[in-house]
């Protein structure tokens, strides 16, 4: 069957394929199979199409894989790991964007589940995550990759029963299987055959969170809820067969494999994969126009952060063929939507994905123009609603349009939950997921994320949004980024601040960007306490925002100069951490201390919100 529903462009057009019988009897269909049964009957359509041509530079080599050749390797490796592991065996994997990569992705899916690891997060993480997950494969790169003999090793000395399977060019480490030799046994001897459960409600991974609020989640993923994500993606987005469109997004990551590839694999899209690295490789950031000309992209997706890098670039080839652009993954500044336009011709639309949602959410649909700040429309068949927080924090009536409150969503694209079921509590509720967006919709139900609500500043009970102020930092000519956060404060709580990046080659005046933002927040109390000026924002592996980083070091600027003040030559560190009961912990470490100062330090201490600890060494 053809797995695919047709694409649609605004609310009324969702709501008129909801309501055709024929459209649901092919939408329940779809995703009522497997990822691979769909992977399959993609392949069984486009044959010797091309499914993915993989680059490491704008106009070396490139290696195409069909779709045809993609079934039969996924097919092998899914063997291949039952053989090895067993029947329903977890498979994780710390690897680049090899072509191999969805080899083992989506082979593990077809025979048990995926566990998609992010390479750098740290080795008693990868342990805790491949422990948690109850995983019996880790599959990793060969080579001097940096960081990964490190894991490995932390894997081995931790979990020995795991099986090491290595992938990519060279010769495999002796306590490893070689993945691509058996690939290509597999292939030599006329291919695997493979017919998995067929039940679209068996977990096929366990996707992690990003870890920008907390240690990372193990997201339960069924194949319905790859599906519905994927094919709600490609009807919002208008994936069509002769599409050919970029992934340089990280293959452990929901965006770059639901909607940068699942959804284009089930349209018969063509994907190009932007090397190993991604948009982390200089090559492809300083060759991406070329790039674009050369295989005539008709997509050009990037997260927001990527896009800012790719636009500095100047324009040096025929980039015409571009429908559109696509970013998501954090809230897109105005500045570089604007710039887009500007500089590619088309205009960007936003998706909002969650590792929660199976990775897409709404999508500013490719049908009509997008709007600016928006992040569009639900999928089909499935609801969204902003709804309203009452007294002890929880989700009460939906908000009006226009009024602001918690995203809730609920469809089959919505996963189960985490894997450590007491995570579920005040997420997973009420048959949906309490998102913890802060949204509202306009007029024409169209979807706009106000920020996360725990971003939210809270000063002395006045609830001010960080992107006001950050969308006000933006529209001055010498800011790139900007990101406001709270300060711990004594008497409000907390207070705005304000970290900014500079445009190449200017530089920022505080004093007089202070007075052109006091100008654009009509609410004072949202006035920025200070501003501060960074070479770049922190961001997590796929270039979200890691405000987190933002809130310990706003907390390190303004502690560490009074308790210098106060213990002098006593003061040994001022330690900062996020997380803890109150959202930041302070050690503060001090050096055979007097009575008196160390009763200093602790007046100082106390009355913020945060939890702190002192130290004597």
């Amino acid at each position: 069957m053809e797995f695919s529903i047709p694409p649609v462009s605004s609310l009324t057009e969702i709501e008129a394929l909801e309501r055709s019988s024929v459209a649901v009897q092919a939408w329940n269909a779809a995703i009522g199979g497997t990822v691979y049964g769909a992977i399959r009957a993609s392949a069984q359509r486009h044959g010797d199409a091309p499914a993915l041509t993989y680059i490491d530079s704008a106009d070396g080599p490139a290696r195409t894989v069909s779709y045809r050749e993609l079934l039969d390797n996924i097919t092998a490796a899914a063997r291949f790991f039952s053989e090895l592991a067993g029947p329903g065996c977890g498979v994780a994997y710390i690897l680049p964007s090899f072509v191999e990569t969805h080899y083992v992705l989506w082979g593990a899916e077809a025979c048990g589940f995926a566990v998609p690891l992010n390479p750098f997060l740290q080795p008693d993480e990868i342990v805790d995550l491949v422990r948690n997950s109850a995983a019996d494969v880790l599959v990793f790169p060969k080579g001097e990759i940096p960081g990964i003999a490190e894991r490995v090793a932390a894997i081995r000395a931790n979990l020995p029963d795991v099986h090491l399977v290595a992938v990519g060019p060279g010769s495999a480490p002796d306590f490893a299987i070689d993945f691509n030799a058996v690939l290509a046994d597999s292939v030599a001897h006329g291919g695997a055959t493979w017919e998995p459960s067929g039940d679209s409600d068996a977990v096929v991974a366990y996707f992690h969170t990003g870890g920008t609020t907390g240690l990372p989640k193990l997201v339960a993923h069924t194949s319905k809820n790859q599906l519905a994500a994927a094919l709600g993606a490609a009807s919002l987005l208008g994936i069509r067969k002769d599409d050919r469109v970029t992934n340089g997004m990280p293959l452990f990551h929901v965006g770059g494999t639901i909607v940068s590839t699942l959804s284009v694999l089930l349209s018969g899209g063509h994907i190009i994969m932007l090397s190993a690295q991604g948009f982390r490789n200089p090559a492809m950031v300083m060759g991406i126009w070329k790039i674009i000309e050369r295989f005539g992209i008709t997509i050009f997706g990037a997260v927001p952060t990527a896009l800012g890098a790719l636009l500095n670039v100047p324009v040096d080839a025929n980039i015409s063929s571009i429908r559109y652009g696509l970013t998501g993954a954090a809230s897109c500044p105005f500045s570089v939507t604007k710039r887009f336009a500007e500089v590619v011709g088309v205009e960007l639309h936003e998706l909002l994905g969650m590792t929660e949602t199976g990775g897409a959410t709404a999508a500013d649909a490719a049908g009509q123009r997008p709007t600016v700040g928006s992040v569009g429309y639900r999928l089909p068949f499935t609801r969204l609603r902003v709804r309203r927080q009452d007294a002890e924090q929880g989700l009460g009536d939906d908000c009006d349009p226009h009024e602001v409150g918690v995203l809730f969503v609920e469809g089959p694209h919505v996963s189960r939950g985490y894997r450590d079921p007491s995570q579920n509590a005040g997420v997973f509720i009420e048959g949906g997921l309490n998102t913890g967006d802060l949204a509202y919709f306009d007029d024409a139900g169209k979807l706009f994320i106000a920020g996360r609500a725990k971003d939210l500043i809270i000063r002395s009970g006045h609830n001010i949004d960080p992107g006001m102020i950050e969308q006000a930092m933006m529209t001055h000519p010498t800011v790139a980024l900007a990101a406001a956060v709270s300060l711990p404060d004594k008497y409000a709580g907390e207070l705005p601040v304000v970290f900014v990046v500079a445009k190449p080659g200017v530089d920022i005046n505080l004093e007089e960007l202070d007075a052109f933002v006091k100008e654009r927040i009509a609410e004072r109390p949202a006035w920025p306490k200070a501003i501060h000026v960074l070479d770049q924002l922190p961001t997590t592996a796929v270039g979200k925002l890691f405000k987190p980083a933002l809130r310990v070091k706003a907390a390190e600027l303004l502690l560490r100069p009074a308790l210098e003040t106060i213990a002098s030559s006593a003061l040994r560190a001022v330690e900062v951490s996020a997380g803890g009961k109150r959202g930041l912990h302070v050690d503060v470490r001090l050096v055979a201390p007097d009575a008196e100062i160390e009763q200093a330090v602790k007046v100082h201490l106390e009355g913020y919100t945060f939890t702190w600890a002192l130290h004597r060494e």
